[in-house]
């Protein structure tokens, strides 16, 4: 038994602790790849997106398409 604890011990240390650090580099540059700077200003200004003027029907529909999907 103690032999099992000290393999998975072994393995979580040094391949684990290197699948965890890919991982974290990997979205980190997914994040910041060139294309995606429109994305996440869009994403940033939703809350700001109606405050010069009101949401129009068109809009509101979408909104609450969007809603609806979420519940």
């Amino acid at each position: 038994m103690e032999d099992t604890y000290t393999i998975m011990r072994v393995f979580a240390g040094s391949w684990g602790m290197m699948f965890l650090l890919l991982s974290f580099l990997g979205v980190i540059l997914f994040t910041l790849r060139p294309g995606s700077r429109q994305v996440h200003r869009d994403t940033a200004n939703i809350p700001f997106r109606y405050d010069d003027r009101p949401a129009s029907d068109e809009e509101q529909a979408q909104t609450r398409q969007f809603e609806e999907a979420r519940q």
